[in-house]
């Protein structure tokens, strides 16, 4: 492992994601999915999303559209914070869920939806 890129990563995972989140995933990591915690928290993160070629705000309605056309409803929930907290409005949310109803499909589209509600919800109650 490459403990600058790794730290690096680290660092940006907690910004998108938050400290509490990051901190969470760490310690409920076992032997058995630690590896993998280390390997998204250094590739993904550091190496990929550390990367200069695009702002976060940019990453994050990518990451938006492909996890909803994938149909990760975990990961999305998760993703929807994220982009909020990199800028991303509800708008542009908006906007990249009806790009993935017409590219990937109105299913994926009408999930996202929801699910981005029910997030709305969470942090307007909060």
């Amino acid at each position: 492992m490459d403990q600058q890129t790794y730290d690096r990563g680290r660092e940006i995972r907690s910004a998108v994601l938050g400290t509490e989140y990051v901190e969470r995933a760490a310690q409920t990591a076992d032997e058995f999915s630690r590896p993998l915690q280390d390997l998204v928290t250094e590739y993904c993160w550091g190496a990929v999303w550390g990367r200069d070629g695009l702002e976060l705000k940019t990453r994050s309605m990518l990451n938006l559209a492909m996890i909803a056309t994938l149909n990760r409803p975990h990961e999305l929930r998760t993703h929807i914070r994220g982009a909020l907290n990199n800028g991303v409005s509800r708008e542009e949310m908006r906007e990249v869920f009806l790009q993935v109803a017409v590219y990937a499909g109105v299913p994926a589209a009408v999930d996202s939806f929801r699910i981005a509600r029910e997030v709305f919800t969470e942090l307007d109650e909060q």
